[in-house]
């Protein structure tokens, strides 16, 4: 906080309470999703034009094995571009009814995305398990030359969606980043299969693969539910946070702190701080802005701070 292009707006109840509302980088927001609709939107058209190829590919070097990695990689497509249209939507502006936007639609195509993914892995290995115990000879050149499409195509959508801010584009990168390290497996068999016929190499390096992009998707899936459930972004203590609010002169308590995310990218947080007594506007206005500066590299896109004397809070909060 603190820089010159956010902007805080406040006023006073009617009681007199000073309340500072953050509403700045909204821009940036914006800017981000579309950032990331864009990288969807690319990734969207290589995976599926890449699946036809594949598809075609299986056909002619007979290959099981690629036919599945073309159905699940149909999958993925129908998953990127249900995350393109849902990312494109969460960047529009919202009516007055959703005061925080379509932001959190990005975090459902995360979690929609998610669950096709772990359905995907489970299949997979539905198919692998079963090789493991009868392994199947397939076509080496034609799964060297499919790997190869595989890698390039699918390398070039995970850089493009690299760094991606938001929960759903960081998933959707985990979906073409297993196709990845399908193609690398593929084209490891397909290699050694030119000189020895061990072909249930195919199945354990798919077995691998699978475990371990599972493994991370289900990280993700949880990271997604706490999001869900308001958590606290990761890394942020929100007890040490309350407790350097408290520590600002002329603060003597804080509460109703609550801190929470709509993306997992952009953060929002409110607050009330108890003042002394004796505090003038020009000490609140410090107050004020010392909180600004403890909240500073939180990622905060809305910030809400009620400023209140001993005894003036009415708020009751519902417990469960």
């Amino acid at each position: 906080m603190g820089q010159g292009h956010i902007h805080y707006h406040q006023h006073d109840d009617k009681n007199g309470h000073e309340h500072v509302h953050e509403h700045g980088r909204s821009h940036h927001l914006h800017h981000h999703l579309h950032d990331d609709s864009s990288n969807l939107r690319t990734a969207f058209f290589l995976n599926l034009g890449f699946t036809v190829v594949e598809i075609i590919g299986a056909y002619l070097t007979n290959s099981v094995a690629i036919l599945s990695d073309a159905l699940h990689d149909l999958g993925d497509s129908i998953a990127l571009g249900m995350a393109w249209g849902l990312e494109k939507h969460a960047a529009k502006e919202a009516p007055a009814r959703y005061s925080y936007g379509y932001g959190r639609l990005s975090l459902l195509a995360a979690f929609i995305n998610a669950a096709i993914l772990i359905a995907g892995g489970l299949f997979v290995l539905s198919e692998v398990i079963p090789r493991l115990l009868n392994p199947e000879v397939t076509n080496a050149p034609g799964m060297i030359m499919l790997a190869l499409g595989g890698i390039a195509v699918n390398g070039a959508a995970v850089w493009r969606l690299q760094g991606g801010g938001t929960m759903n584009a960081k998933v959707a990168m985990w979906h073409l980043l297993e196709d990845v390290l399908g193609w690398v497996a593929v084209l490891i068999v397909g290699i050694t299969l030119l000189f020895v016929d061990l072909y249930i190499l195919d199945s354990i390096l798919s077995l691998l693969i699978t475990l371990y992009i599972l493994y991370n998707v289900l990280g993700h899936l949880k990271k997604t539910a706490e999001l869900f459930l308001q958590a606290a972004p990761e890394g942020v203590d929100l007890s040490q946070l309350d407790q350097r609010l408290r520590n600002i002169d002329a603060v003597e308590d804080s509460h109703h702190t609550h801190l929470w995310s709509l993306d997992g990218d952009h953060h929002v947080l409110s607050t009330h701080l108890v003042v002394k007594q004796s505090a003038d506007h020009d000490q609140i206005r410090e107050i004020k802005q010392r909180a600004r500066e403890e909240l500073d590299g939180l990622h905060l896109t809305h910030i809400t701070i009620e400023i209140e004397y001993p005894g003036d809070c009415s708020m009751v909060e519902n417990q469960i």
